[in-house]
Parts: structure tokens; sequence; C-alpha cells
């Protein structure tokens, strides 16, 4: 070969070898190939996803992911419910705020109310998506304890707000018969006023606080939804003080309480529910009841949504599994093959850095099992 035509291959070669060496980004690296819990998740526009407290909803072939909007100082909510959309999980679009509040003086979700955990379901008959969210009334702290309903045509919102209020006035559980409500009967609050002893525990698992708020309706905290495989749905929640969980059926277009409603671990102080159903039995996992710091996870199941709940040993596994690696329950999703455990890393000082755990849920002995991992992508 002549020097007059190496002068021209070879910087065809080396401009060959150069882009067959060149790192190769993906189109839009701001955004994980894979789910890293704990770290900051942007979207597609590389903002980190302001939706805590969540849930995630299915319709077609898009998830959406609502949650609580959190402000950088506050945790009361400026600006309402927001909602992202997404086709694997992964990357997520903005898809604006789904319910906002309002500048209204007075008005239930008025700007500066505490808005937490909004879960939203779609209704096959009356082709609405309906929110349910924990609502506490501007200025009062954490003393209304209501539940609030919105409803919208469009999986994006805008949600129209419906009502506020406490849960199920002048009803019973279901399993209170003439001997629950016997017992019932001869509770005396007068008499049980130093807390946490094993009386006045015996005394709110028979009823106490129950009683107490019979009349005006039972306290609404921390929530979820669960829709079970014959259409019916549930609003699950903590009530009685965070100390008892209830499980409330919900009316055939999901907007209201039929008035039947069992009690999950009287006086057993949990919140923050999240429920998945596998091979015909319930499970919930839960957390105690320690503010924002994160505690151990609790796990009840059952064969019924009505009970009995049976609770088992923590199913968390790894770094920090004592305190559910820092996190606290929120939902929990069935995709496809994969169950993703959903969880919030609260930041109380700045809360809108607050940041996600999503961990896969296996089954080891029948039991779920929740490991931690630095990261992994679900199977869809």
């Amino acid at each position: 070969m002549s020097k007059k035509i190496l002068k021209h291959v070879m910087p065809m070669a080396v401009l060959f070898l150069a882009a067959v060496c060149l790192p190769v980004f993906p189109a839009d690296d701001t955004t994980p190939p894979a789910i890293r819990s704990g770290e900051l998740w942007p979207d597609d526009a590389g903002v980190h996803i302001n939706a805590h407290g969540g849930g995630i909803l299915k319709y077609g072939d898009t998830f959406y992911w609502y949650g609580e909007h959190k402000a950088d100082h506050t945790s009361s909510a400026l600006v309402g419910v927001t909602c992202y959309s997404s086709k694997d999980l992964l990357h997520w679009h903005n898809s604006g705020i789904a319910l906002s509040v309002t500048d209204e003086p007075g008005h239930d979700i008025e700007r500066g109310c505490i808005l937490e955990r909004p879960k939203v379901i779609y209704n096959n008959v009356t082709k609405k998506f309906c929110m349910w969210f924990h609502l506490e009334l501007k200025g009062m702290g954490y003393s209304a304890a209501r539940y609030g309903v919105a409803v919208a045509d469009r999986p994006e919102g805008p949600f129209k707000f419906l009502y506020s209020q406490r849960a199920d006035a002048g009803t019973w559980p279901v399993e209170f018969g003439e001997k629950e409500l016997s017992v019932v009967d001869t509770l005396n609050a007068e008499n049980f006023k130093q807390e946490w002893t094993p009386a006045w525990l015996k005394a709110v698992d028979e009823g106490l606080v129950l009683k107490r708020d019979f009349p005006t309706g039972q306290m609404s905290r921390d929530m979820t939804l669960f829709v079970d495989d014959d259409g019916r749905a549930y609003h699950i929640f903590s009530s009685e003080e965070n100390l008892t969980l209830h499980i409330a059926e919900l009316t055939a277009d999901y907007l209201h309480h039929t008035g039947r409603y069992t009690r999950v671990a009287p006086a057993g102080h949990n919140e923050a529910p999240a429920i998945f159903k596998h091979d015909g039995t319930y499970w919930m996992i839960t957390s105690g009841c320690t503010g924002w710091e994160p505690n151990e996870a609790r796990l009840f199941s059952s064969s019924s949504i009505w009970g009995p709940w049976e609770q088992h040993p923590n199913p968390c596994r790894g770094p920090l599994a004592e305190k559910t690696f820092g996190g606290q329950s929120t939902f929990i999703l069935k995709a496809e093959d994969t169950i993703i455990f959903m969880a919030d890393i609260w930041r109380p000082r700045h809360p809108s850095d607050a940041r996600y755990i999503w961990l896969p849920i296996e089954f080891e002995d029948g039991m779920p099992v929740i490991r931690w991992r630095d990261e992994w992508s679900p199977s869809l």
C-alpha cells in the first residue's frame, strides 16, 4: 500500500476506533435506569418527584402516581395532590396538580390545611376516578381527624372535592354483638384517666375510645384504599387516637362508607397501613406511631378482609430493617408479576426533599419478605 493511500486510511481507522471507545450515554440521563431507594428520583424534567405519602393506580397501559406536594419548609398543603404518569414505573412525567387546595377562607381544603396519603381507585361502573385522603382542617392541628373525598373524569384530574367528615358515626363495628355492647356500656372514661396502663389498654381494646367518638364519628388519619377481586372497595385507616385500625366497606360508587366496618389490632397503636392480596390471603403492613421517626414495620394477615387478623414478625431484611430501612409504609402495588412495597423517608425540616423506598416483596416459606436492594428494576 502506498504512503499516499495510507495517508487517507489511517485517519478513518482512528476515527472509527474513537467512536467505538466513546462511552454511550442514554438519551435522557436525568432519570434512573433502575429504582434506587433513598436517592433523589428525578422526573423527565430533572426535578425530584414531589408525590409523598402516595399511591399508584394503573389505568390502561399507564401508571399514575398520586401524592402529597410538599413545600420546602412546611408539611402543610400549599399546593395539593400531584399526579405523575409512567409506562414502566421508572421514568415519570409530571402530569400536574390532580387536586388543588383553595384560597377560600374556611373551606375544608383551604391552603394551609393538612392533606395526607391520597389514594385513587377507578370505578368501572360509574367510570369515575375516586380519591380519598386524610384531612386535617387548617389551624386545628391533628384534632379534626377526617377523611376527604374527591372525584374526576380523567386520571390526571382535575379532581372535584366533594366533602370531608369523620367515619361511621352512630355505627358499631360488625363484630360487636350483644356481649361486646354490654361491655362497652360499662366503660367510663373517668375510670381510665391514667393512660398506657394494662387496665387502660384493655378498655381501649374493648371500645373505650370507640364509645367516645360513637356519636360524632370515628377518627380517620393515615389511610389507604383497596379494591378486592369482586370489585368491592375498602377504606383502611388509623382510628381511635391512632390506637386501632379500621377497615370500612365503601358504597358501590366508591364515594361513601356503607356503615360496615371492622377493627384491626385494637390498642395496638398502628398507622401507615398498606395492603395487598396474594393467593387468597390478605396481607397488611403498618408502622408503629413515632411521629416522623421511622420504626419497625409490622405485618398482619387474614383469610378474610373482615378478619380475624394475625400479627407476624417484621418482614424487612437488610440494613436498618429494624427501622423499615429508615422509612414508613404508604402503599403496596401489584404490577404484573411484581409486588412493590412503597414507603417514605420523611424529612420534616425539608419536606420536599423526602425520599422514596420502593422494594419488591418476595415470598419465603409462605411469608412476605422485603429485602433491601441498592437498585433493581420491576418486571412488567
